[in-house]
């Protein structure tokens, strides 16, 4: 676990290093922004499509979203009980609500668990984000940002996720593998070759996202409860979750892993969007990102 941390920070802290010293010209928001989009709209698609055509998909797989969904909804109605004791605007308290309530479930989650499990570990890795917190996240989470934020938008969580490259190939592999059709070797090729760019890229762009200037000892205290919910209380929940529901092994180590990755680096996108406190949830995420550098293996010890 520890050398796979290891080998997950070097590749961030290159992202990291591309915010100081440009390469080829470019800076890091506008490269990222190229290579955030193109695995969005093409090498994520065909590494979901590519798994969930092969991966074995059954009662687990209710079990996952089930954890997943739990992990969310509860860790965000404990993010609104912790506001009631805070001074927030509203566009602060949004920022927040979207940080404790949604990990990384594939920028960070997919390679861990691609490392640690091979392709069962990406197959748990996309289920627990596409087919729990992704539809959460633009159904729930779209509207608190919308009500929360300052914004002349109208909001369509539906439209939002039909507009999903990702999902629609999720739904795709999962219906080609229920129905038992065998995938051809020219498609296996093609789209393992593709999906094979995913984990290296979203490492990178992860750490170009990354805003060590907003670490300062006042805002960290403002967004700790947000922290501690995101590292810990989230991960304790899925855990209960997923042993009551008799998950054990690997799997049940690598749903609790997944609900212990950081905060969602795309909620920038929607604090923009919406108006809310973007400075906020760059705080919250940036320092979520380097406390699983620590907790991530520490939670791995005490499950297996």
């Amino acid at each position: 676990m520890f050398s796979v941390i290891a080998q997950m920070a070097f590749t961030i802290g290159l992202g990291v290093l591309w915010r100081y010293y440009p390469v080829g010209g470019l800076t890091a928001d506008r490269a990222r922004i190229a290579l955030t989009t193109s695995v969005y709209y093409f090498f994520l698609p065909a590494l979901v499509l590519d798994v969930l055509w092969r991966a074995p998909l059954g009662v687990d797989t209710f079990k996952i979203m089930l954890a997943a969904a739990t992990g969310v909804l509860v860790s965000m109605a404990a993010m609104f009980l912790a506001a009631r004791f805070m001074t927030l605007t509203r566009g602060q308290l949004g920022a927040l609500v979207l940080a404790a309530s949604f990990p990384n479930a594939t920028y960070m989650g997919l390679p861990l668990l691609s490392s640690l499990y091979g392709d069962a570990g990406k197959a748990i890795a996309i289920q627990y984000d596409l087919f729990a917190c992704t539809p959460l996240l633009l159904s729930v989470g779209l509207l608190l940002a919308a009500r929360l934020g300052q914004h002349d938008e109208v909001v369509h969580p539906i439209k939002s996720l039909l507009l999903v490259p990702p999902l629609w190939a999720a739904i795709f592999g999962a219906v080609f593998n229920l129905i038992g059709l065998p995938q051809p070797d020219w498609a296996q090729g093609f789209l393992g070759r593709m999906g094979g760019a995913v984990v290296p890229i979203m490492l990178l762009a992860l750490g170009m996202s990354l805003r060590l200037s907003t670490l300062t000892p006042r805002h960290l205290w403002r967004v700790s409860p947000a922290l501690l919910i995101q590292i810990i209380l989230m991960p304790l929940i899925v855990l209960a979750v997923v042993t009551a529901l008799h998950l054990t092994g690997d799997l049940r180590v690598a749903v609790v892993l997944e609900a212990a990755t950081p905060v969602m680096i795309l909620g920038l996108v929607l604090c923009d969007r919406f108006g809310l406190d973007t400075e906020m949830y760059a705080t919250t995420a940036t320092a979520s990102i380097l406390l699983v550098l620590v907790t991530l293996p520490l939670w791995h010890y005490l499950l297996v």
